[in-house]
């Protein structure tokens, strides 16, 4: 080791808001390096303003700054904290970007602050598309036939040069930002206006669209020594983002040939360039001929990283800071394996499945269309014995409505005609995987490689699975035998899609496959190749086996179930929120299990629990763990709405579920349960009713006036929640509302305007209140909660109000029997207070409220719902001197055609929260943090209603006054010009002018 023996204190920058390109995957990687810098006695300091971040929580580094990941702010930590060292690799785009601007401006060699691990100068050349180039060329590698340019017209220049179509890439840039493939110079031209306005340099480079895309995870010290970790195969070819692909590790379709070539061929690169530490490599290659191109290569953890890492149990953050302070692969030990040293290479006797989990829905009018931006806002993992098997683990994982590949609910693609069938599948959309399905009994494999360039053998192994559900079919109930049964199971078919085929209910079917001796066998993810004893506690299930690799032990344990993949409403926060579950039961004696199969969350880091299940959160693989397991019980109150919903089938099955009873948790949840309750109790709240039928909704939102609120049962982030403002959008409205919970009665409530709405996040033992936070929103009642800006402690609250809603929320957990972690949401108007909805379970803005008050509430509902004695807490928010401010994160520039207007359905994709002596700085921290820039020369103003253009009236002409030139919507130009204020008019796009 060379570099540690100077360095005392790090900088770690971690990389903020999650955002379509950048999710969760950061959290597991800084998480992973403080513990790693840690251990060998270095002091950490972290700038992230994400405060529901793992990585920002009190026992990991020595100091957390909720600051926006701006070059003016690091320097101000720098000036004040000294560190020695800078971490750089561990925060995504965004921390790479900043320490890229903070070593152009000197900051970085001003402060003698040395960058740890791979050079600025390594970084800019991976960064920099010609200077990237430049560098592949030296050692006489292939990347497309490409053009650096610095202009619109230097790029239409160069695509001439290179000939249509072309593709387009833009440098430090996230997620596939700004790219795209184009055929047509006019809508060249008109992408190149957009993408100069946030970034300066774009690259044009020749089409490979429709070869392989094949990726390398590689490892090097800074003695030279480079492994790959493993190599990944996407399913989807060329031309879409790996992001947005169906990935599937390690490769299945390459020749050894191609492999071993690849894999030379990264280290070379990676040893050229000169990356201490992890990375990622890109290669395009053509199935027919077996020419490559290198496409890129990125100099730092990535979401590929973390799958790597998921996959192959390796633990890749971790060697990659242990590597930054100058250790050799040689000298170090792998803490997963605990047999092998860091440079042991994994294998792999399983197959891993990633798909992204897309939220498209959320979006008015946004494109389906999927290509080499990312849309995604989350993925899955499964892992399987079979391709066939993992895949349609996977695609259940998504909790898109999908039992599988097959057996589903009616899929469009199904009813589509020949010719649309055919477009879908040369033009993909997020629901492409069920199309080439559909695709398998209508036309030939031949054909549909041709139309998507997916490799035939994946291609052979869907139409597997088609045939095996049209068997399935034929036997019927009648001629069910256990071969065929078995056979299924192996294939990756749930008991919930057996039974579809055969006609039997999914309990039916799992009590027939155990009758018959069919249950699934636990496994490790060994990637010794047998070679050395296994000891990983990562582990999954399959009906690829004939016995357990682990068993049961007669130690006490509780499952923790986590939050499936983040999605629009679930993110981050929940993980928290698990983690912290698991960290409180192990404190307490407990062994833990945790399920989750989300390869970006630190929940299913090595080093959490005892056990970790990386499998499906179903009803049925709940059940087949707690049946091996034999634990105390299930806690699924701290990962969302995904394991809540499985509450009360877990507890009819027999299964036995910690804190407040599923009984209660459906009184809460059903909407219909939930208002009567309210009723009588007496407790006000929006006139409502359950929707039976059409006419009277109708007769119902008349008598009580428009605008109403529609709000299905079991949902999250306000799925189908919609405001309805005549009959028309209240028949299209209900009938979406239906379509999303069927299963659930849908109520309509009165919706009252001009409302504010505040929340209570608490914490109650056996029905009495024990420790609760009230937060306001600073936008008013009709923005989702989720899609708000939170204040705590409330600024413009009434004290009467927040009385109020603490002798309501008193109420409401006395008759629930509420015993765990709850959240309640009211609407405030001229001081009446009304209750909206109430979830018995952990919120959102936990990990927020937990880190400003300093009382983490998770803990003490842990401790809790375990019966631990714990002595009262009375604390107050007016007690705090300071004021924390949580703001939504919007990724509205990523999908194409959104209508980026906020609404009661939940559109952000994550948050920030920070601190401050008041609530403008706090509040002016938090914006920038999510990207907020102040305009430099023209604003648009659509004011909104009369009050707000009165208020708005003395800012507009300060406006003026700093020379920014004012556009303005017909009745804010109308007012502003009354006033005597110079405006310039413009129109809606939609507006026939």
């Amino acid at each position: 080791m060379s570099s540690a023996t100077q360095v005392r204190k790090v900088l770690l920058l971690g990389s903020g808001a999650l955002t379509i390109g950048q999710a969760g995957e950061f959290d597991y990687s800084g998480s992973q390096a403080i513990k790693a810098l840690k251990e060998e006695g270095l002091a950490v300091v972290l700038i992230n303003p994400n405060i529901a971040t793992v990585q920002t929580s009190e026992a990991l580094a020595e100091r957390i700054y909720f600051l926006p990941l701006m070059p003016y702010f690091v320097e101000r930590v720098i000036e004040r904290e000294k560190p020695d060292g800078i971490l750089l690799g561990f925060g995504g785009q965004t921390a790479l970007n900043c320490g890229v601007e903070l070593f152009r401006r000197g900051v970085l060699e001003r402060h003698g602050v040395k960058i740890l691990g791979t050079s600025i100068e390594t970084i800019i050349d991976c960064e920099d598309r010609q200077r990237f180039v430049e560098r592949l060329q030296e050692i006489d590698l292939p990347v497309p036939r490409s053009m650096a340019c610095e202009s619109p017209e230097e790029a239409l220049r160069a695509a001439r040069k290179i000939g249509y179509p072309v593709m387009v890439r833009v440098a430090y840039a996230l997620g596939g930002l700004g790219s795209g493939l184009f055929a047509e110079e006019a809508v060249l031209r008109e992408h190149l206006k957009k993408a100069f306005t946030f970034t300066n340099q774009v690259l044009v480079e020749e089409c490979v669209e429709g070869w392989k895309e094949i990726e390398y995870e590689v490892i090097r010290d800074a003695f030279d020594n480079c492994i790959t970790i493993c190599n990944m195969e996407n399913l989807d070819p060329m031309g879409i983002h790996t992001g947005e692909s169906i990935v599937v590790a390690p490769s299945q379709t390459l020749s050894n040939q191609e492999y071993h070539r690849l894999r030379e061929i990264a280290i070379r690169v990676v040893r050229h360039l000169g990356v201490v530490g992890e990375c990622n490599i890109q290669f395009a290659l053509n199935p027919a001929s077996g020419d490559y191109r290198i496409i890129e290569v990125n100099p730092r953890l990535s979401r590929s990283s973390a799958l790597a890492s998921k996959a192959t149990g390796y633990p890749l953050a971790f060697m990659a800071a242990k590597l930054a302070l100058g250790f050799s692969l040689i000298e170090l030990e792998n803490p997963i394996t605990r047999q092998t040293r860091a440079c042991f290479e994994p294998a792999l006797d399983y197959v891993t499945v990633k798909i992204p989990r897309w939220d498209l829905n959320k979006f008015r009018r946004a494109s389906r269309k999927i290509g080499s931006e990312m849309k995604s806002v989350g993925e899955v993992m499964a892992i399987g014995r079979s391709f066939e098997e993992a895949l349609q683990k996977a695609l259940r994982m998504l909790q898109v409505g999908r039992y599988g590949l097959v057996l589903n609910p009616l899929e469009v693609s199904e009813s589509l005609s020949q010719e649309e069938l055919e477009e879908e599948l040369k033009q993909p959309t997020d629901r492409r995987i069920f199309a080439v399905a559909a695709a398998t009994r209508r036309l030939p494999l031949e054909k549909i490689a041709e139309l998507t360039h997916i490799d035939p053998w994946f291609l052979a192994r869907i139409k597997n699975i088609v045939s095996l559900a049209d068997r399935l079919r034929q036997a019927g109930r009648e001629n069910l035998s256990r071969e065929l049964l078995l056979e299924a199971k192996k294939l990756g078919f749930s008991d919930k899609q057996i039974g579809l085929a055969v006609g039997l209910g999914e309990l039916e079917v799992r009590q027939l496959r155990q009758s018959l001796g069919i249950r699934p066998w636990i496994k490790q993810i060994d990637t010794l190749a047998a070679e050395y004893p296994a000891r990983t506690n990562y582990l999954y299930l399959t009906y690829n086996g004939q016995e357990d690799d682990v068993v049961a032990d007669d130690r006490p344990k509780v499952i923790v179930l986590g939050s499936g993949s983040y999605r629009i409403g679930s993110s981050v926060e929940f993980d928290w929120c698990c983690v912290n579950t698991v960290q409180t039961l192990r404190s307490l004696g407990y062994q833990t299990i945790m399920i989750n199969y989300n390869p970006e969350t630190v929940s299913t880091d090595y080093d959490l629990g005892d056990r970790l299940y990386f499998d499906e959160l179903s009803f049925e693989r709940v059940a087949d763990i707690y049946e091996k397991e034999k634990p105390q019980g299930l806690i699924l109150s701290m990962g969302g709405q995904i394991p809540n919903n499985l509450a009360l089938k877990c507890q009819e099955y027999g299964l036995r579920v910690l804190g407040t009873s599923p009984t209660d948790i459906n009184r809460a949840e059903n909407r219909h349960l939930f208002s009567a309750l309210l009723d009588e109790l007496q407790i006000d709240q929006p006139p409502w009713k359950e929707l039976t039928d059409l006419e009277s909704a109708k007769q119902f939102a008349r008598e009580v006036g428009y605008p109403v609120l529609i709000r299905p049962s079991y949902v999250l982030s306000g799925a189908a929640m919609s405001v309805a403002l005549n009959d028309a959008e209240l028949v299209a409205y209900l009938e979406k509302a239906s379509q999303v919970s069927p299963e659930y009665p849908v109520v309509i409530s009165k919706f009252i305007e001009n409302a504010k709405e505040i929340e209570l996040d608490g914490v109650a033992r056996e029905g009495e209140l024990f420790v609760y936070a009230i937060c306001e929103h600073v936008e008013n009642a009709g923005v989702h909660s989720g899609d708000a800006t939170l204040v705590l402690p409330p600024q413009r609250t009434y004290l009467e109000t927040t009385r109020r809603m603490k002798r309501i929320s008193r109420q409401i957990a006395r008759a629930l029997q509420i015993h765990g972690p709850f959240n309640i949401q009211f609407i405030a108007k001229d001081n009446e207070v009304k209750v909206i909805e109430c979830n018995l379970r952990a919120s959102r803005s936990f990990p927020f409220v937990s880190k400003i008050f300093k009382l983490n509430f998770v803990d003490i509902a842990t401790r809790l719902i375990m019966g631990e004695d714990l002595a009262p807490i009375d604390k107050s928010c007016f007690e705090l001197d300071y004021v924390g401010v949580k703001a939504p994160q919007f990724s509205f520039t990523r999908i194409k055609g959104a209508d980026p207007v906020l609404s009661v359905e939940m559109t952000s994709t994550g948050e920030v929260a920070c601190l401050g002596d008041s609530f403008d700085e706090a509040f002016l921290k938090a914006l920038l943090s999510v990207g907020f820039t102040f305009p430099e020369k023209n604003i648009l103003l659509s004011t909104g209603p009369f009050e707000s253009k009165a208020l708005f009236l003395p800012l507009a002409k300060k406006l003026l006054e700093m020379g920014y030139e004012l556009y303005a919507t017909p009745g804010t130009h109308d007012f502003m010009k009354y006033h005597g204020l110079r405006t310039t008019l413009v129109f809606s796009p939609l507006s026939p002018r």
